[in-house]
């Protein structure tokens, strides 16, 4: 592809902004891609949070568009549904969806040196660490970036990509009209490694993710290649089950006994783990526009940072660049500033409510994964939506399957989520349907609420959220 003259900023060298850059050069243009952090190469350390993440489809589809989607499943390690730990230690896998469908357990820190080194070796990038972006100012045609206590240079496009505080969108939110709030949950996680047992196997089954819910926290597990498992325990900082009531090796050790019992003996680095690692806050961020003109736009948790119980952070920045990447593909030749500013303009007005919507969802799924997943109930309406799915693929998708295997836009899937969830409040309503689940009369019920419903969705506008968000 030819060289465009103009040459691009892409501030964060993390996982969406070494993807961003690598797709930009892939179009032809000139990219240096800024990182405050030294490089974790030079330095033998990952760098950031080590917590897995999970892959799937919208994220494969951006890592296909950047050209590194072969080399990215190399360290993906396929995952096929939820396996809930009891009290007891009775194990039950509730599948994600199909028998074909999984996410893929990935390691942030493999993931983002594979982004970094795929874009190093395009020779239209250069990479730049050591770089602490302090903010940007525009000139009349550039955009100048400021760094802490290094000389400021000029690009003629600048992509905020830094993360949660960012400060591309700190020089955003000094400006006229910029809309932004930030919010911390009231819960914090912890990390504890689960190494392979004594042949280097795995010491639980690798094709799950592991989930011990119980009510107001839970401790899951993600699989590794090479047996090992990343776990994270998810609980509120004060409160009487709490990070803040955990004060001794005992209390650990007795926190575990009582609530994660069959954990225990695979984890004989616990304590040391446990006084290793911090407890780490989850903050969530929603702003507008995501653009300032045609030369700053943010991708990412610059742009919507959430929580991570969808399993849709990464997918979702990934997503922001395949959506931007389209863009710029429908402008035949060169853009223009004018054209610029339009693609920047309709990207931002795209992804906000997407950016939205993923939030909520994310929410809600930590009710489903610590309150839910081992409700009877719950577990009876999974099976219904699952049968209603197979008998009726064309008229009903489950929420989950929305999100994680199709690139239904995530406003639409939560809206859908919410109105496949007051059918199943109807359906759920009838006496003995524990008995008569899967009977003809229940699937012609559920079908039947979904016509009326889908005629007249007023009530979705008209009520609080049918899908409950109180963390």
């Amino acid at each position: 592809m030819s060289q465009h003259e103009e040459h691009h900023a892409v501030i964060g060298a993390g996982l969406v902004g070494s993807l961003w850059a690598l797709i930009l050069a892939n179009k032809g243009y000139r990219v240096t891609l800024y990182d405050r952090r030294s490089d974790p190469r030079l330095n033998k350390i990952e760098g950031g949070r080590s917590i897995n993440l999970a892959l799937s489809d919208r994220g494969w589809r951006a890592l296909e568009i950047a050209g590194v989607e072969s080399i990215v499943r190399d360290i993906a390690m396929p995952v096929h549904g939820r396996r809930l730990h009891s009290i007891s230690g009775d194990t039950t896998l509730q599948s994600y969806g199909s028998d074909e469908q999984c996410i893929y357990s990935v390691s942030r820190a493999g993931l983002n040196m594979i982004l970094v080194e795929a874009a190093e070796k395009n020779s239209s990038v250069e990479v730049l660490f050591d770089h602490p972006c302090s903010g940007y100012s525009l000139n009349e045609k550039s955009v100048s970036v400021h760094f802490k206590g290094l000389e400021s240079i000029s690009h003629d496009r600048v992509f905020g990509t830094d993360g949660v505080f960012s400060a591309i969108r700190g020089t955003m939110t000094r400006k006229d009209r910029f809309d932004y709030s930030q919010t911390y949950i009231p819960h914090g996680y912890k990390e504890i490694e689960m190494l392979p047992d004594l042949s280097g196997g795995y010491k639980m089954a690798e094709d799950g993710l592991h989930i011990w819910p119980r009510g107001k926290f839970m401790f899951m597990a993600l699989p590794n290649p090479g047996g090992s498992f990343t776990c994270t325990l998810f609980a509120p900082f004060e409160g009487e089950e709490s990070f803040e009531n955990i004060n001794s090796d005992d209390d650990v050790i007795g926190f575990f006994k009582k609530h994660f019992p069959d954990s225990l003996p695979h984890l004989p680095n616990l304590i040391d783990d446990w006084n290793s690692n911090p407890v780490s806050s989850m903050c969530t961020v929603k702003c507008y526009p995501w653009n300032d003109t045609g030369r700053v736009a943010l991708l990412g948790d610059s742009a919507h940072a959430i929580v991570p119980f969808y399993g849709q952070g990464m997918n979702c920045g990934f997503e922001d660049c395949s959506v931007l990447s389209n863009l710029l593909d429908e402008i035949d030749g060169m853009l223009d500033e004018g054209q610029w500013g339009k693609v920047l303009g309709k990207y931002s007005e795209l992804r906000k409510p997407d950016g939205d919507a993923v939030l909520d969802l994310a929410l809600h799924n930590y009710i489903v994964m610590r309150d839910k997943t081992m409700d009877p109930l719950f577990q009876l309406q999974k099976k219904i939506e699952s049968l209603l799915s197979s008998t009726y693929p064309d008229r009903w998708k489950p929420l989950y399957s929305l999100v994680t295997f199709t690139h239904t836009p995530y406003k639409e899937a939560w809206r859908r989520g919410q109105l496949q969830q007051a059918v199943m409040n109807e359906v759920m309503s009838q006496p003995e349907v524990e008995s008569k689940w899967n009977s003809q009369e229940i699937m012609a019920l559920a079908i039947s609420t979904l016509d009326k419903f889908e005629s007249d969705t007023s009530f979705l506008d008209n009520s609080a959220s049918l899908l409950s968000l109180d963390v």
